[in-house]
């Protein structure tokens, strides 16, 4: 009864995660076929990465031309944080089963990790994994979904949806830095460098944002303490 209950309330808590990851990765899939990105990559993309931002700025960089292995390392760097989500949701687990931990890390996104950690009791890993396991379906099935929509698309319409990659990450980082100055600074910076980079022309394309991030996020860890966080937001 309680596993039967645990399902509910995960099925339940999965709901407005879905509404919004349905859209999201449609416009993923579309992306990807404007990237021209097979459909089985696409697909592969979603059930092996799901990670929504590292996955819409790796079609950036494959449509810049950038190498594999630069972006396998931009990615990482942009998922750095889910190890510290997996750390502090497997310490509020009920029970610890080492054999799901590795699975439940794997489903950690920010939304999942939301919903978990704001919880009043302490989650179970039959409510955890329900959680994941309908968002992961949703997330993956909407990137399959947008791709075939993106197929019966006109060319033109196919060619210009290349811009919403831009839209995307300004649409994600604007509402941040209105609500912080640290994340305005920090994001001003970051583009600063890469700009600078790109018009000295020192490293190949790919380098140039791994080397802003890098820069910009211990240039923050170092001139921004925690108090000096709290009274800029």
């Amino acid at each position: 009864m309680r596993n039967l209950q645990s399902i509910k309330e995960g099925a339940a808590a999965a709901v407005p995660v879905v509404i919004g990851y349905i859209p999201t990765a449609m416009a993923f899939g579309l992306l990807a076929k404007t990237v021209e990105v097979p459909l089985l990559y696409s697909f592969l993309f979603s059930a092996m990465v799901f990670a929504g931002a590292s996955q819409f700025m790796a079609l950036n960089l494959i449509k810049s031309g950038v190498l594999a292995g630069e972006i396998i390392l931009a990615t990482f760097l942009i998922n750095l944080r889910h190890f510290l989500m997996s750390a502090s949701l497997a310490a509020r687990l009920k029970e610890k089963k080492k054999v799901l931990l590795s699975i439940i890390a794997f489903g950690i996104t920010d939304e999942v990790f939301s919903v978990a950690a704001t919880m009043e009791k302490k989650p179970d890993t039959t409510y955890l994994l329900t959680l994941q396991g309908i968002t992961y379906s949703s997330w993956v099935g909407g990137t399959v979904l947008g791709y075939l929509i993106g197929a019966i698309l006109p060319a033109s319409v196919q060619s210009s949806m290349g811009i919403a990659l831009y839209a995307m990450f300004v649409a994600i980082l604007v509402p941040e830095m209105r609500k912080s100055i640290y994340v305005a600074v920090l994001a001003i910076g970051a583009g600063t460098i890469n700009w600078l980079l790109t018009w000295l022309n020192l490293l190949p394309s790919g380098w140039n944002m791994i080397v802003a991030t890098v820069t910009s996020a211990l240039a923050g860890a170092m001139f921004f303490s925690e108090d000096s966080r709290e009274g800029i937001t």
